[in-house]
């Protein structure tokens, strides 16, 4: 199977709390639109250090973590970020991973969105097609 892309757009919730209460203007809060690439293998939103800091993203932690390779990296942990994809979303952190220069999608966020990859035409699609099931119990 290829690489999988997704055009994904990632915006900060403080901000958009921000901007319910009306503390700043909506067009205020900072979002970027990016192409991640579909990781099965990573169970995380993995971002950039650049993105990290456009998107004016606290740090709430940090993580050790494995890379593809198998190396361990101390990753920082965001706080929440809104993942969109289509008409799907879903607030998770995500990691910086110290070097980082690609947008990783992994498994929290696509289970999150109902979604899963096609290896046939490589892409996203819905679990359930068009229509996101949420499984509460």
């Amino acid at each position: 199977m290829g690489t999988v892309y997704a055009e994904i757009t990632l915006k900060n919730v403080r901000d958009d709390n921000y901007a319910r209460g009306a503390l700043i203007k909506a067009e205020d809060i900072r979002t970027a639109t990016v192409t991640a690439v579909v990781d099965t293998g990573s169970m995380y939103l993995v971002i950039t250090e650049e993105l990290c800091q456009e998107l004016g993203l606290a740090i709430k932690g940090e993580k050790s973590a494995r890379t593809a390779s198998g190396q361990r990296v101390l990753c920082k942990v965001t706080e929440a970020v809104e993942i969109q994809w289509k008409d799907r979303d879903i607030i998770l952190p995500a990691l910086v991973i110290p070097g980082a220069e690609t947008v990783l999608l992994g498994a929290m966020a696509l289970e999150g969105m109902d979604l899963m990859v096609n290896p046939v035409d490589q892409e996203l699609i819905g679990v359930h097609g068009d229509t996101m099931e949420i499984m509460a119990l």
